[in-house]
């Protein structure tokens, strides 16, 4: 009979082989997910006669949907892509009903736009899904299989839809196969968007076609593949060591997506000017490597993100700079006028500058004005005793972040956008490919 492996959200299978490993889901996990699950694959009264322990056949990755989201993103699957991959799906089974109709056909049924599609998927919770096995053939039998979902005059307007293709056996199954039109992982992605769905388990479990012999553990392994990372290329190596520390210690559940110049012994491509040429040449070389240029929220960094941007960067390319803040409109300086509060956005605020500016021995974080930026027309500023604030925060340890003594909201807006950033460009390579 062979043994099974499927890719599960809330006990509903997504993803199914038999026999091998199938498709590869470790991306969507992390090591700290590898753990045994109860399997209905497994005969436990062999286990417990034999007295032989079942855990390594129940080995498996394991991880709630609302932490599996973000990396989804990171891999493509927003719900933008969901959106138009429907409507692929849609348009695709408009074009081959029309190429097989006749005269004597009906009209087409009028499919659910995306929305409605997305209301019906997540309508209800999946825990709320009846999951009790229906063995009979008869209108009865096919009632219960329906359950919630026995409306035609609504399947019928999903895309694909042909209810002899359905083999399901209880509500929760005929619900999937009502979604199995989409990419597992856009399933997934769309399933999110259901109250109730958050803390459903994502499972892959691997643990019986291991046990059985058809594949060896060694070929499930976590964390995010070396195409599906992205290289963060910065200014310095002090927006490096910032930018590990912050993901580690702030977004821990999708940190491994993300990449860095090696930097122990000295920056590569140190300061803007040589950032640029180093996209520049990236371009003309036709790196395949997800990248993207991050500038300074300064003069300078305006001034070398201007010039990416006159370039026509691949999909697999982006430029950015730190976002601009309300907190920089009225920020301490110091200039030929004295101190005073000015707008520090796209004039001097450095990575530092998003930092917790009461852990340092320094009362106030203070920009001072330096040189002046012709082509901007406006004046570029440093950041005083900048080395001191970003010692401060790399002391500070998860737990130290986590009870709130750190304000980390500054730092949170840098990576709220490397990750949109991110995700967009997932999206565009998808757009690309296709």
């Amino acid at each position: 009979m062979g043994t099974e492996i499927t890719l599960d959200i809330g006990g509903l299978s997504v993803d199914y082989a038999k026999n091998h490993r199938g498709i590869d889901h470790g991306s969507i996990f992390q090591e700290q997910d590898r753990k045994p699950v109860k399997s209905e694959q497994l005969d436990y009264s062999y286990y417990e006669h034999e007295d032989e322990d079942p855990t390594s056949a129940e080995m498996a990755f394991e991880r709630p949907l609302k932490d599996v989201v973000p990396r989804l993103e990171l891999l493509g699957f927003n719900l933008d892509r969901v959106r138009r991959e429907y409507e692929n799906v849609a348009e695709s089974w408009r074009k081959e009903r029309r190429s097989l109709s006749d005269e004597d056909s009906g009209p087409l049924p009028d499919l659910m736009i995306f929305s409605e599609f997305c209301r019906f998927a997540t309508e209800h919770p999946l825990s709320s899904l009846t999951d009790t096995f229906v063995s009979g053939f008869d209108v009865e039998s096919e009632k219960m299989i329906h359950g919630r979902f026995a409306d035609q005059a609504a399947v019928s307007r999903i895309p694909n839809y042909e209810s002899c293709d359905i083999q399901a056996f209880s509500e929760r199954s005929y619900f999937g196969g009502l979604m199995n039109i989409l990419h597992p992982y856009s399933v997934m992605r769309l399933l999110a968007e259901g109250n109730g769905n958050d803390n459903a388990s994502v499972v892959w479990q691997y643990g019986p076609l291991v046990d059985a012999g058809w594949v060896t553990e060694a070929e499930f392994v976590p964390g995010a593949r070396r195409t599906e990372t992205f290289l963060i290329a910065t200014e310095g190596s002090s927006d490096i060591h910032i930018l590990k520390h912050a993901l580690a210690s702030l977004r821990p559940g999708i940190a491994d997506f993300f990449r860095f110049i090696d930097v122990s012994e000295s920056h590569p491509f140190p300061g803007t000017g040589n950032l640029v040429k180093f996209a520049k040449g990236l371009v003309k070389i036709d790196v395949q490597n997800q990248i993207v240029f991050l500038f300074d929220n300064d003069a300078e960094g305006l001034d070398a993100h201007q010039q990416l941007l006159a370039l026509t960067l691949p999909p697999n390319m982006r430029e950015a700079r730190l976002p601009e803040l309300e907190a920089f409109r009225a920020f301490p300086t110091q200039g030929p006028e004295g101190i005073q509060e000015s707008n520090i956005n796209r004039r001097a605020a450095a990575i530092e500058c998003y930092l917790d500016p009461d852990v340092s021995e320094y009362p106030t974080m203070r920009v001072r004005w330096t040189n002046y930026k012709n082509a901007l027309g406006v004046y570029h500023g440093r950041l005083e005793h900048k080395e001191c604030y970003a010692k401060e925060f790399l002391k500070q340890t998860p737990q130290a972040i986590a009870d709130g003594s750190y304000d980390t909201r500054k730092i949170e807006a840098v990576l709220d956008m490397l990750i949109s950033e991110c995700t967009s460009m997932a999206l565009d390579q998808w757009e690309s490919a296709g």
